[in-house]
């Protein structure tokens, strides 16, 4: 504090005016004068300032600046406006005012920390934007009208005052000397700047367990207005000021006055990777084994289950994401979903997910709606305007979004997610807000089936209550069944009585801080690109699965859809996924193999049509398999034979079903199902009870 002390007698102006025209960077060049040129070239009226350079240059300036913000920020625009009057004098008259922006203070201060000894200090925080109000406008210097003497004046009339919170009106009129009368605000003369509320939120991986995060909100003006959005991760420096709560005058709530906002890259810059962390990381890489020693840390504790723990693995890593010329974005991020019959460990398996994932946000269908899983227009109590608050897939953009109780979601809520699956954004049009916010994010969800435990005489969409475009989406589907068997469940029984008497045993094969950094570093410097050998094989096996069709085309018709162009996509993002994981530049043929290998035991547990007994991923796409959906079509055509040719307001079920058995040989309890999905559709209504028209 004693530097700091001495630091208020230097002359700051003067000496930050020296600063901007002296300092030299490690190659010598006049860093801040370049930056000050650009700025009039550009037409910007802000420079960005590195506080280490100014540490460097003058600590005593850098204390000061900590520790009296508002008078050297002051003091420091004026020099900043006397440089750039040397090198532009009709610059500097036409814009006047000019900011130097401070960024990269050694030390972040935790929102949960800021407090009353942080009042009229600069700080720094980092989090996430959750809520945005629109830009609005703020008069900085008001003009008065004397009534008595009719003199206009500026007021406060000091060029380096402006306005606080509130307008102060003055009590003498500086035309005429005279106190009394009435002062009249000319607003139209007044001198406004654009001023813009954000909130900031702590990161979901900075809140301790079981604690609500923090937030604070955060004042931009001038150029900073506009400049970040909701689920935006930032690193503001400002200085904390005090904002009236209780009419009484005794109560205050903090606040951030922003004077930079510095936007994070998405790919994990939370996480700090050493030199150490990445010797020991690509130590890691050169062992043969490391996807094993990967999928084996993933929920140790947990008997078996080692594809949905693989399938954990890629999700963590995902594959590569791509921008094309014309701006088409195709994701990167791969789904994971997990059916099956409860205390299967599911659960668990999703916690596990979320202790390992570098970023991640974790809810519960039960506890989530369809604005807490995307994002909201809500209306601010106090002034009643609308502001954008974000949701827990936009807050996880660059991360793992873990959903679990998946089927507690009502269907309102779950079909707002289909945009955020596939193409990663967030669109809201609400009270004239409209915005596409980023939610580029993995979804690992677990549901329950249906009736509550798996029925494998059924198709997996009868099973599930989930609609066929929602689950189309996910890249990996896993049915998870309890299965009743002696040899297995006696090996279950030991690995869960030996986990509770010693579970120090089973600890994750690599630290799973190690194993973050691991992840972290994959994501963010390793690119994997297919190999001619790699492609072909995909190639080879997406061509072999649809001409396996061909054998089941014994009617005309439809025929069963084995594989789409979306599990094509999808087994190019394994595949660059299982490169990802050993650190490779390449995603061989070795890994194309992993790919279709994990992709064909998915289609064979969901994609199975029960009746032929083949793969039809219409079942997926559609809800209904290749069986079903050709008796949909001519139990369609019967309805329309009875109606039309028979003179009948309505067919009746009765003899929909006679003819069907008579003509198609489908059993009437088929039939029955058929109706009530084609009614579930909309393709058919009831004229009355059991009568049936094509809509």
């Amino acid at each position: 504090m004693a530097e700091a002390g001495a630091a208020l007698e230097v002359p700051v102006g003067e000496k930050f005016r020296e600063f901007l025209e002296n300092f030299r960077d490690s190659r010598g060049r006049l860093k801040y004068l370049e930056e000050i040129r650009k700025m009039i070239d550009f037409e910007r009226t802000s420079i960005t300032v590195e506080f280490k350079d100014l540490y460097r240059y003058d600590p005593g300036m850098a204390n000061m600046l900590l520790e009296r913000p508002r008078e050297f920020l002051r003091e420091a625009g004026e020099a900043l406006r006397e440089v750039v009057a040397l090198e532009s004098p009709e610059y500097a008259e036409k814009k006047r005012e000019f900011t130097p922006r401070f960024v990269g203070l050694f030390d972040s201060v935790r929102i949960r920390d800021i407090g009353s000894e942080h009042v009229g200090k600069l700080v720094q925080i980092e989090g996430i934007v959750t809520r945005m109000h629109p830009r609005a406008t703020r008069m900085i210097r008001a003009y008065f009208r004397h009534d008595k003497c009719g003199g206009e004046f500026r007021w406060p009339m000091s060029e380096n005052e402006i306005l606080g919170e509130k307008v102060e009106r003055p009590g003498i009129c500086p035309v005429c000397g005279e106190g009394g009368g009435k002062f009249t605000l000319v607003r139209e003369k007044g001198e406004f700047i654009d001023w813009q509320k954000i909130v900031v939120q702590e990161r979901p991986e900075d809140v301790p367990g079981g604690q609500i995060p923090r937030s604070i909100e955060v004042h931009l003006t001038k150029d900073l207005v506009e400049s970040v959005r909701p689920g935006d991760r930032v690193k503001v420096v400002g200085i904390v000021g005090l904002e009236q709560y209780s009419s009484t005058g005794t109560l205050y709530g903090l606040y951030m006055e922003a004077n930079s906002v510095v936007l994070e890259e998405k790919v994990l810059e939370e996480i700090t990777i050493s030199k150490e962390d990445e010797v020991k990381i690509l130590e890691l890489a050169r062992d043969p084994w490391i996807r094993e020693r990967i999928v084996a840390s993933i929920a140790p504790t947990i008997y078996g289950h080692w594809d949905l723990k693989e399938a954990i693995a890629l999700l963590l890593f995902g594959g590569v994401p791509k921008q094309r010329p014309d701006g088409t974005r195709t994701r990167g991020d791969v789904h994971v979903l997990f059916v099956g019959d409860p205390g299967a460990a599911k659960s668990q398996l999703l916690q596990s997910a979320a202790r390992i994932a570098p970023r991640v946000v974790y809810t519960t269908g039960k506890g989530s709606t369809a604005a807490g899983l995307t994002a909201a227009v809500l209306r601010d109590p106090r002034t009643g305007e609308y502001y954008l608050e974000a949701g827990a897939l936009v807050l996880a953009d660059g991360g793992v979004a873990v959903i679990d109780e998946f089927d507690k979601m009502s269907k309102d809520d779950r079909g707002v997610i289909h945009e955020a699956m596939e193409q990663q954004t967030v669109s809201i049009a609400k009270a004239g807000i409209k915005a596409t916010l980023s939610a580029r994010a993995s979804v690992l969800a677990a549901g329950n089936p249906k009736f509550g435990y798996y029925d494998p005489s059924k198709s997996f969409v009868d099973n599930v209550d989930l609609p066929a475009p929602i689950i189309s989406r996910f890249d990996l589907i896993f049915v998870v069944r309890d299965i009743i068997d002696r040899r297995r469940d006696e090996m279950l029984a030991s690995y869960v009585l030996e986990v509770h008497s010693n579970v120090e045993k089973f600890s994750p094969d690599i630290d799973l801080d190690l194993l973050r950094k691991y992840i972290a570093y994959a994501r963010k410097y390793v690119k994997p690109k297919l190999t001619p050998q790699a492609k072909r094989l995909l190639k080879e096996f997406y061509v072999e699965m649809r001409n396996s069709a061909l054998q089941y085309s014994s009617q005309e018709g439809a025929k069963p859809i084995p594989i789409t162009a979306r599990q094509l996509e999808a087994l190019i993002r394994l595949t660059e996924a299982y490169a990802r994981m050993a650190l490779k530049t390449e995603a061989t043929e070795e890994d194309a193999i992993a790919a279709i290998r994990i992709m064909l035991s998915v289609l064979s547990s969901i994609g199975l049509d029960i009746e032929t007994g083949s793969i039809d991923v219409g079942i997926i796409m559609t809800g209904a398999s290749f069986h079903t959906r050709k008796v949909m079509g001519l139990v369609t055509d019967v309805i329309k034979e009875i109606v039309l040719e028979g003179g009948k307001p309505c067919a009746k079920a009765p003899e929909i079903e006679k003819v069907m058995s008579e003509r198609y040989k489908v059993p009437p309890e088929k039939v029955r199902d058929v109706l009530e999905k084609l009614y579930m559709q909309g393709t058919i209504y009831q004229v009355r009870s059991d009568c049936y028209k094509v809509a």
